[in-house]
């Protein structure tokens, strides 16, 4: 078995100041178009291997959570039962997905955290920390280039899931 906890976001370039080092006086300036590129992903952390699937997508809607589900369960997983932990979106209930989840009922498990409960959800802390890694204190011209400052971030991820493991409050076990 596989648990995975699901979450969609919406990776805007708002210019934001956090904490950091500059000269006492002399607050870092960030610079600004007036205008805010955004990516929008899928995104779901495997608890026990620490592992992070995305995908990248033009519209967090139930369409794109089906392609979600099927490169996920399907692809990432054939041999294994998938337990997905999700918020109550509509578009994880959506109709589309009916046939899909009915189809799969053996090998798929959807849970549904309590409503307005984003502390519950372990990805929420992936995309916290890609935030405070892309977004804070940095400036992005395009959208191009916070797409690429995103995907290296993410490909971070995937050379280091025990740094996953940590942010979301997993234990790592040695093997020795």
């Amino acid at each position: 078995m596989v648990i995975i906890y699901e979450d969609e976001r919406h990776i805007r370039d708002y210019q934001t100041l956090r904490a950091t080092w500059s000269v006492k006086g002399r607050q870092k300036q960030i610079p600004t178009y007036g205008h805010h590129a955004t990516v929008s992903l899928l995104g779901g952390v495997n608890i026990e291997t620490g592992e992070f699937h995305r995908m990248e997508t033009n519209q967090c809607n139930a369409q794109a959570f089906l392609q979600f589900l099927q490169y996920t369960f399907l692809d990432q997983y054939p041999d294994k039962h998938v337990v997905m932990v999700l918020d109550n979106a509509k578009i994880h209930r959506a109709k589309i997905l009916q046939p899909f989840l009915h189809e799969h009922e053996e090998r798929l498990t959807l849970i549904f955290l309590p409503p307005y409960s984003p502390n519950l959800n372990l990805v929420e802390r992936i995309w916290g920390w890609l935030k405070e890694s892309v977004i804070a204190n940095r400036f992005h011209a395009n959208r191009k280039e916070l797409r690429e400052s995103i995907v290296s971030f993410l490909e971070h991820l995937t050379q280091f899931p025990e740094k996953v493991l940590q942010r979301i409050g997993q234990i790592v076990m040695s093997e020795n």
